[in-house]
């Protein structure tokens, strides 16, 4: 929660790309609302996070995830796979941001329930343009589930109530 009593909405970014984490996180710095980026630099790390294991036992539960496919450690299709079929974080919803525009990889995800595919533009204004406009849907237009169901059992959510 910051100092307006106002908790920040929780995202997490799996990307292991510098580049594009620095130009998702300028994105969300213009933003009209106040967002936390928590970033996983690999697949492995993610479901870390997600479970809050190990180094991220306290990590909030995100609103919403932003995943990269071609991931070091776990792939982002198996990410994507382990979310939706772990019913404690298969409501998260899952946005796929990714550079593949593979017909086989949209099919895939999509198989796994992914929540949106959306293949990066190569242009800064326009990958800036995108995040701005994933923020704007997913979170004032998109009705979401509430906080305390998205993480893991036992992990304390936005709320200081424990998930189920």
């Amino acid at each position: 929660m910051n100092g307006s009593g106002i908790k920040p909405i929780e995202i997490l970014l799996v990307e292991d790309n510098i580049g594009d984490i620095r130009l998702t996180e300028e994105a969300l710095k213009e933003s009209n609302l106040i967002v936390n980026l928590n970033v996983a630099r690999d697949g492995m790390e993610a479901m870390e996070f997600l479970r809050g294991a190990g180094t991220h036992a306290n990590a909030p539960a995100p609103d919403l995830i932003l995943l990269d496919l071609n991931l070091p450690r776990k792939d982002g299709r198996e990410v994507l796979q382990e979310i939706k079929n772990d019913a404690d974080l298969m409501r998260i919803p899952v946005v796929v941001l990714t550079t593949s525009e593979a017909e086989s990889d949209i099919l895939t995800t999509y198989g796994f329930h992914a929540n949106c595919y959306i293949t990066k533009p190569v242009d800064m204004d326009q990958f800036i343009k995108i995040v701005k406009m994933l923020e704007e849907f997913w979170f004032t237009i998109v009705k979401l589930p509430p906080r305390e169901f998205n993480g893991h059992a036992g992990q304390a959510t936005h709320n200081g109530e424990r998930a189920v």
